[in-house]
């Protein structure tokens, strides 16, 4: 808060989907303070002021009956969330979805066939298995889809499928490019696998106390952890508030 009062632009830039963040920017008061939510990896980018969507872009739906149809047969979770804000996923059902439910405050709603249900544009689908299991389904969704959908671990029982191009750094590029926003004078803040790109691609890349290794090695500073707001004491320390 104090630092948007210093005319900062605070951007929420996460894999969750919109409506998982939205009342974190309400709380921070991004509507207005002009700040931006980029969801969904970046598929997503609101600007908070206005509520416009300035920048969309959905998975090729001739390919979304696909990845369900592979969930299955792996036998591992995958999740995409409907207009009513509603979590959607299969029968298989694993404590990660569990997580992601939790970490979104929304409800869950299972069904035999996803794609069956799905008519409308999905920004994302969400893998779910234990690590072990994820990197393998990691390497056989990067091997069928690869050449046409961004394929990545945000954690290493989360497996992110995206539009081609729909990364965090990518997006944050957009997001320059349309807001007039320097690269140079961006600090970003990250734990995740899916923060790699975006802790590379700013101006100063931050990696929290509890980052995956290959975040922290790519960080120009490594703060306190999530639990002992680590993010306050970066933006402490940078920006000098008391």
């Amino acid at each position: 808060m104090e630092i948007q009062e210093q005319g900062h632009t605070v951007v929420l830039a996460s894999g969750r989907p919109t409506a998982g963040i939205e009342p974190l920017a309400e709380e921070l008061k991004l509507k207005e303070n002009g700040g931006y939510i980029l969801s969904f990896n970046g598929g997503k980018i609101t600007d908070c002021s206005t509520d416009e969507v300035i920048y969309q872009k959905t998975l090729p739906p001739e390919l979304v009956p696909d990845l369900f149809r592979l969930a299955r047969k792996l036998d591992i979770g995958l999740l995409s969330y409907d207009e009513d804000n509603n979590i959607i996923t299969g029968m298989h059902y694993d404590e990660y979805i569990d997580v992601e439910k939790n970490i979104n405050h929304l409800p869950v709603k299972q069904m035999e066939r996803v794609e069956d249900y799905v008519d409308f544009p999905l920004n994302k689908c969400l893998g779910t298995a234990e690590p072990s299991v994820a990197a393998e389904a990691e390497k056989i969704y990067e091997e069928k889809f690869g050449d046409k959908l961004c394929i990545s671990r945000s954690e290493p029982f989360f497996l992110e499928i995206t539009p081609k191009g729909i990364d965090k750094a990518a997006s944050l590029e957009r997001f320059c490019q349309m807001t007039g926003h320097k690269r140079e004078d961006m600090i970003a803040c990250g734990d995740g696998f899916n923060d790699l790109s975006m802790i590379k691609f700013a101006g100063m890349g931050i990696a929290m106390g509890n980052a995956q290794e290959p975040v922290k090695k790519a960080a120009d500073y490594i703060t306190l952890t999530n639990d002992e707001d680590g993010v306050a004491e970066a933006i402490e320390r940078i920006f000098n508030v008391p």
